[in-house]
């Protein structure tokens, strides 16, 4: 998830001492925990992956995401919403893949402060909905950072070695710009709106990605997962409709 809100600007945060289905504790999601900054990785020019130590974190399922909250020494508070990258099986730990968003105090800091030992807050896991826990078909459709909570379903699929059917849409500008391109495998197609390399077409998603997905699709039908900006969650969600994927099996998420 990006940004979703604007304020002054923080000053550097103190480094303050604060398988299968999981069954999520409210009581514990509700609960602030203290999250140790452990490596940064580099993921485009504009997106970068923070890998955290959470010893206390109960896991999660994926496509959630969680609250996270970072303390500056005069005291001001800035929370945002993220989702969750890693897998369930990636236990005590979490990551996060933020982009670089101008003038966005939390990324901002992520991208230019924050180094290993830093520590936040962070609270969760949140929501249910856009959850995957791995047991039906799921169709992937994302752009950009939309990526984020479809490569934990990604991940936790390759981790369990699960037979349910699995694949993924993803749009993004250029193969400079498209996050996790050294992970992505067979299950993946992407989807390049301004350059791309030799030999691959240019231009928006269409329904020629996606049709042949809806044409044979898998025993049960897919579970449609769509993240991405408001814009681009109404043209896939159409996308997905008119070739004849139920409405209320298209589960959106959204960000901007």
């Amino acid at each position: 998830m990006t940004e979703a809100l604007s304020s002054p600007a923080v000053s550097p945060v103190t480094r303050f001492a604060v398988p299968g289905r999981i069954a999520v504790n409210e009581h514990v999601a509700a609960v602030w925990q203290t999250a140790t900054l452990t490596e940064v990785r580099r993921e485009t020019p504009y997106a970068s992956t923070f890998r955290f130590a959470v010893p206390g974190w109960q896991g999660h399922l994926p496509g959630q995401h969680l609250l996270l909250r970072l303390t500056a020494e005069d005291g001001y508070t800035a929370q945002r919403h993220y989702s969750i990258a890693s897998p369930p099986e990636d236990a005590g730990h979490i990551e996060l893949t933020l982009d670089h968003v101008e003038g966005g105090e939390v990324s901002g800091w992520f991208h230019t402060v924050a180094e290993p030992g830093d520590r936040v807050e962070v609270r969760g896991p949140l929501s249910g909905f856009f959850a995957w826990p791995g047991d039906r078909p799921a169709l992937l459709v994302g752009a950009g950072s939309g990526v984020v909570p479809l490569m934990s379903m990604v991940r936790h699929h390759r981790a369990r070695g699960l037979s349910v059917p699995l694949r993924m849409l993803v749009s993004a500008r250029g193969p400079e710009e498209l996050i996790y391109a050294r992970e992505l495998g067979a299950e993946t197609t992407p989807v390049f709106t301004r350059s791309a390399p030799d030999g691959v077409p240019v231009g928006r998603m269409s329904a020629a990605h996606v049709a042949p997905l809806l044409a044979e699709p898998p025993e049960g039908g897919w579970e449609a997962y769509v993240c991405g900006s408001n814009s681009f969650a109404e043209h896939a969600s159409r996308l997905l409709v008119e070739a004849g994927q139920p409405v209320d099996r298209i589960r959106i998420e959204r960000f901007g």
